[in-house]
């Protein structure tokens, strides 16, 4: 009878000890992705889901969302995860959009608020000028996500890193602004062969100055709501 007391306890004691080094093994897994997305910084939504990537990068290579967009492209910043699953849950707005964006000579709209005709989005076309980074503050929306279409010139596009950010004032409707550390944030030029997306979790900044003479810029910015 002891024997067999014995024997169930070695074997319930190699249950648990091996339980013990698969519990280690995925803490050590876990920690050592965590020390890889500090290292390369954190930009955008994550998507853990390879399937749900894999459908998302097919769909936007593929074009379903132009609705006979033919302008422009999405630039590489943007999320296509992020793209592809908030188009499928409020197609109308986007398939406005992009058709508004096709039929309209973005150039020779008035600058200042302009309604997409059947749709709330309003489009906000904008004659600016490119900034010293100093003077400009990242920022990101709640409730709304970003379209953002260079039509006219040069427009440098930030990125923050949010493990080296933090918010800088309180949120105030639809508007986060943050502080950041320059050296980790990235930057992207866009003109009119391409777009840009910020979603909730891509905390940007807009109009930094180029490396161009012209710092003149003309930006069709419309807001979509984010679901």
């Amino acid at each position: 009878m002891r024997h067999i007391t014995i024997t169930f306890d070695m074997k319930h004691l190699a249950i648990r000890m091996d339980a013990l080094k698969k519990a280690t093994l995925l803490a050590l897994a876990t920690w050592s992705i965590s020390l890889n997305l500090n290292a390369q910084g954190y930009y955008t939504k994550y998507c853990a889901d390879k399937q749900l990537q894999k459908q998302a990068q097919a769909w936007l290579k593929k074009g379903e969302w132009r609705n006979g967009f033919t302008k422009a492209d999405a630039h590489e910043t943007v999320n296509a995860v992020e793209f592809y699953t908030q188009y499928k849950k409020n197609p109308e707005q986007w398939k406005k959009l992009f058709e508004w964006c096709q039929n309209t000579d973005l150039a020779a709209l008035p600058k200042g608020r302009v309604p997409i005709p059947g749709t709330t989005m309003v489009a906000s076309v904008e004659d600016d000028h490119n900034r010293d980074l100093r003077t400009l503050k990242p920022e990101s929306h709640v409730r709304h996500i970003d379209f953002q279409y260079v039509v006219k010139g040069c427009e440098r596009f930030g990125l923050v890193d949010h493990y080296s950010s933090k918010v800088s004032v309180p949120y105030r409707p639809d508007v986060v602004n943050y502080s950041y550390d320059a050296s980790k944030a990235k930057f992207y030029d866009g003109d009119a062969s391409k777009f840009f997306i910020f979603f909730p979790d891509d905390w940007h900044i807009a109009k930094v100055k180029t490396d161009k003479n012209d710092q003149n810029i003309r930006v069709v910015v419309i807001k979509v709501d984010y679901m």
